[in-house]
């Protein structure tokens, strides 16, 4: 059996901050690595036995995972876990994966003791998903971070003064709420988000590189080739495959299932 993952739509209050519910269950094989780049997100986990939440990355990596694994997780969209940090700045967990009893022991006892009785992964990752709906009454999103995390999203590069200026913020104010917010400043969680936008439109395989490097809003096909290897540590055509190359992908579905092995990147909290 293959190493299978699924992903699924959040319950339907969450829908405006989790992008999905997923789960990975890896068949009983050797041992193998697992690429993972950036995509602005928080996701939080369950993996042998414990909560942990796995902050945005800033650049790829190459994690083992091991056979036999099951995990279950709830991805936050960018600018979205304040739901799960609360007035925790996001940049705090970015790079890191932290159990989620060392930063909130009070909310990790009571959830560890229902996921125990989780059967299999889509178990635990309904009980993730119930977890994340309970935290919504007392949630209040900063709405102009939310509103800059949607304009940095688009293709064209906005300018920092110009961004600030819409949402009445000085530059300063507006680097330092979308820092907080989503873990990098304006500028990077630009690259990731227009990163991803160009690797789903090249997954699909409807147009050539240099057509998507445009329609992404690079400059030229070397340009986005140039962040490809930045974001991913590879040029595009390895890190699709094409070309006949045997080099390991990502998972077309985003799946960040990879994460699990920063134990290095690890800190206890305070």
């Amino acid at each position: 059996m293959a190493s299978r993952y699924a992903q699924w739509r959040p319950a339907a209050p969450l829908r405006r901050w989790v992008d999905c519910v997923w789960v990975r269950e890896n068949a009983e094989r050797p041992a193998h690595s697992q690429l993972v780049v950036p995509d602005g997100c928080v996701d939080l986990i369950w993996w042998e036995g414990r909560a942990e939440i796995v902050g945005p990355d800033r650049g790829p990596r190459s994690v083992p995972v091991r056979g036999g694994a099951g995990i279950a997780g709830v991805r936050f969209r960018p600018g979205s876990a304040g739901l799960l940090l609360g007035r925790v700045p996001v940049r705090e967990v970015c790079d890191l994966q932290v159990p989620l009893e060392e930063l909130f022991p009070g909310l990790a006892r009571p959830l560890t003791e229902r996921l125990a009785d989780a059967e299999h992964p889509r178990a635990a990752a309904a009980v993730l998903d119930a977890f994340a709906a309970s935290l919504l009454p007392g949630y209040a999103p900063d709405p102009l971070a939310e509103r800059a995390v949607a304009l940095l999203g688009g293709p064209e590069p906005v300018p920092l003064s110009d961004l600030a200026a819409e949402l009445g913020l000085s530059p300063r104010q507006l680097r330092r709420r979308v820092t907080d917010a989503v873990g990098y400043g304006p500028k990077t969680l630009h690259g990731v988000l227009r990163f991803q936008r160009a690797l789903a439109w090249a997954r699909s395989g409807e147009a050539g590189l240099a057509e998507i490097a445009l329609r992404a809003g690079y400059a030229d096909q070397a340009h986005f080739t140039r962040e490809v290897r930045r974001l991913a540590g590879a040029p595009p055509t390895l890190l699709l495959g094409r070309r006949g190359s045997r080099t390991a992908q990502p998972d077309s579905d985003g799946d960040r299932a990879g994460q699990l092995s920063r134990t290095p990147r690890r800190r206890r909290a305070g």
